[in-house]
């Protein structure tokens, strides 16, 4: 019933994606958090420092979310082939992606993974969801593993830490478009990630205006200071000051 409730919600919030994603666009996390303070919310927001990119880029989406739970066991006493044959079976009907066939433009995929130590995400199906339009990932767990390729591929991720094991007889599937708690912050689908090399910060839906509007005046105040000590100094004006 909730995956419904939340489905719901995204559809009616839909209609103005691509006009916040434009209004997000430009805007850095320290930006967007002291929006979050100009609206009162100084006690919420900030996903918790322990969570950290896989390298240094920068992002904005619309949150979709899915849930993954522990794998209760036992594991087969398999190898060989008839391994190969469970974990076939493994990723058809216990560990798979069924939001991955709903991925919109410009959607930052929320998973929380129970804290496993899984890479439930790697350099193959990544590359999967960003043709359909994932923009980063953001989990509470590993999460993550051929990162070389990964980096490579530039396939933005925000994690606990980097994963080596496969899903199977480690994690499950377990609900998608639901409310999900990353980091100390309650995400729910619709909402808004900002992500940087500053970490990660979350727009509640209702106040994604609001947030933004105080946001792009800390930004402009910031690079207006920053363009004066750029002209003392002599240095030539880049993008972050213009």
């Amino acid at each position: 019933m909730s995956e419904k409730v939340q489905s719901s919600t995204l559809v009616t919030t839909k209609d103005d994606r691509k006009e916040i994603l434009e209004l997000y666009k430009d805007l850095r996390v320290t930006d967007v958090r002291d929006g979050m303070d100009w609206v009162g919310m100084h006690g919420y927001g900030t996903v918790h420092h322990s969570i950290k990119p896989l390298y240094r880029t920068k992002v904005v989406g619309i949150a979709r979310t899915a849930r993954y739970m522990p794998y209760e066991g036992p594991a087969p006493r398999l190898t060989g082939d008839e391994y190969t044959e469970w974990v076939n079976w493994y990723y058809r009907e216990v560990c798979n992606d069924p939001w991955g066939e709903e991925i919109l433009e410009g959607d930052f995929m929320v998973m929380d993974v129970s804290g496993v130590d899984v890479g439930i995400l790697g350099s193959n199906n990544t590359l999967a969801f960003k043709k359909k339009g994932c923009v980063g990932y953001l989990t509470n767990g590993g999460g993550i593993r051929d990162t070389d390729e990964v980096i490579l591929q530039k396939i933005p991720v925000w994690s606990k830490f980097v994963s080596q094991g496969m899903d199977q007889a480690r994690i499950r599937y377990d609900s998608k478009d639901i409310p999900v708690a990353i980091g100390g912050v309650a995400i729910y689908p619709g909402d808004i990630i900002v992500a940087d090399g500053d970490g990660v910060v979350v727009v509640p839906r209702k106040l994604a205006y609001e947030v933004a509007k105080y946001a792009h005046q800390e930004l402009k105040g910031d690079k207006a200071g920053r363009k004066k000590h750029y002209e003392a100094l002599g240095w030539d004006l880049d993008e972050t000051v213009l």
